[in-house]
């Protein structure tokens, strides 16, 4: 049996995102599957090593997912040759420094979203990795959540016809810790721009690739950003002014000609299927995705509603829509980039989701931002 052993360095996965998606949904999920199977002999397979700062949250956190080795020595473990790959889910503006020290040790590099804060610091770090001749990539998961994929399947079978328009909402309410029994479930630093923290840095950039990959690509955007909230209380119980937007409400124009609206917001209270609910409108169907299932409407079954505001509305407009069905089981969409990028590390295969792509999110935001302070249209 031919063996691709991959030692990977996950910096900074003590958060939630880290923990859960990327060490036991992904990282320990495909170790505990046997690593990924080529072919009947051959296999790639993944020993981590877990670094960071905190000494107790490393050792509980190897301990928890029966991970062998973690050090708060990153210079150590980037001069270990065992480790060929090195992931970063640490705070964004730290990340830079990180990809560098990385680049300059060899070592293939993967990081989270965003990349950066700045266009220009997402570029240069992306021909950073470029120069070394290290293979690279961004997290782009939601290309890979169950919802996505069916609604993918459905533009591959032309059930739209021509696609019109698209509206996603995404969001929920995060709690501001004023509230008595109510802990915010976000950190602090996403309410503070010079932390790095606001939803335009960190939900436009997930816009840009779902759209760019599914719909075509971006022409111009328009957007409006808020702090709807000023002041929330931090892990100590201390109250701080929040200096970054909270909510953002987003138009873009398509090359194709596809009009698309997507609203992000820390501060609404949901009342619809899931936390992202994205309707595509189509000249001969429509469907509303969310997170896993996707609803359909073909122009058979459209109902044709008059306006009379003088009568209870006689149809039942959620009747009429069909659930489509689950053609597979779905994976974590972490894990099934996490096996691409292994792929592509060990066998050479192809990984379009590279860091210079993970830049043009961070293009779409700082963009976004930029038409808000503005107030007016920006061409990409």
């Amino acid at each position: 049996m031919k063996e691709h052993k991959l030692g990977i360095i996950m910096n900074g996965v003590t958060g939630r995102m880290g923990t859960n998606q990327h060490l036991i949904r992904s990282i320990c999920a495909i170790r505990e599957q046997g690593g990924i199977q080529v072919s009947p002999d051959e296999v790639i397979t993944v020993d981590p090593i877990l670094t960071g700062r905190n000494e107790n949250k490393l050792k509980a956190l190897a301990e928890k997912t029966g991970v062998r080795r973690w050090t708060t020595n990153i210079e150590k473990a980037l001069a270990d040759a065992d480790n060929q790959i090195f992931f970063d889910a640490s705070s964004t503006l730290h990340r830079s420094r990180f990809v560098e020290m990385a680049a300059n040790a060899g070592k293939a590099v993967y990081c989270e979203k965003p990349t950066a804060v700045t266009t220009e610091e997402a570029l240069r770090l992306a021909k950073l990795c470029e120069d070394a001749g290290v293979k690279n990539g961004a997290v782009q998961d939601k290309l890979w959540l169950p919802g996505i994929r069916k609604l993918k399947t459905l533009i591959n079978q032309g059930f739209f016809g021509e696609i019109l328009s698209v509206r996603g909402e995404f969001g929920y309410w995060v709690f501001t810790g004023h509230d008595e029994d109510q802990p915010a479930q976000r950190p602090s630093w996403n309410y503070r721009k010079e932390d790095g923290g606001g939803i335009m840095i960190d939900m436009l950039c997930h816009w840009r690739y779902l759209v760019d990959n599914v719909f075509g690509s971006i022409k111009s955007i328009s957007c409006r950003g808020a702090t709807h909230i000023g002041e929330r209380i931090d892990e100590q119980g201390n109250p701080y002014q929040c200096t970054a937007d909270d909510a953002c409400y987003a138009t873009m124009e398509l090359e194709n000609g596809i009009l698309c609206q997507f609203n992000s917001s820390w501060t609404v209270r949901v009342r619809r299927d899931d936390l992202f609910v994205m309707q595509v409108d189509g000249s001969k169907g429509s469907a509303v995705v969310n997170l896993r299932g996707c609803q359909t409407q073909g122009i058979g079954v459209t109902p044709k509603p008059v306006w009379n505001p003088d009568i209870e509305q006689p149809i039942n407009f959620y009747e009429g829509w069909s659930e489509m069905p689950d053609a597979t089981t779905y994976e974590n969409a972490f894990k099934i980039q996490w096996e691409l990028f292994l792929r592509h590390v060990a066998l050479d295969e192809p990984f379009p989701y590279d860091l210079r792509s993970g830049a043009k999110g961070v293009e779409l935001a700082e963009l976004g931002i930029q038409s808000w302070e503005e107030r007016k249209w920006i061409d990409l």
